[in-house]
């Protein structure tokens, strides 16, 4: 299972996230921040568990293209 987090709060719009993984990432035009879709909020953390492991590489690629270092991405 690929686990996929995100601090929305701190994202300061760099659009890498959607260019490297546009399934899971998109930019809200309200106020131009990362959205992780299809996503659980709890206390500020935007969480996804997927059994697809095809997510794993593009996500983490977003993970360490983001300068802000928001995104997390492991396998469980």
């Amino acid at each position: 299972m690929v686990v996929v987090t995100l601090q929305r709060k701190k994202c300061i719009g760099c659009n890498y996230c959607v260019e490297l993984a546009p399934e899971q990432f998109q930019m809200s035009k309200k106020d131009g921040k990362c959205v992780l879709l299809k996503s659980m909020e709890k206390k500020g953390f935007f969480t996804i568990k997927s059994h697809d492991n095809a997510i794993y590489e593009p996500c983490k690629q977003a993970q360490l293209a983001c300068p802000v270092k928001i995104i997390s991405t492991k396998i469980v």
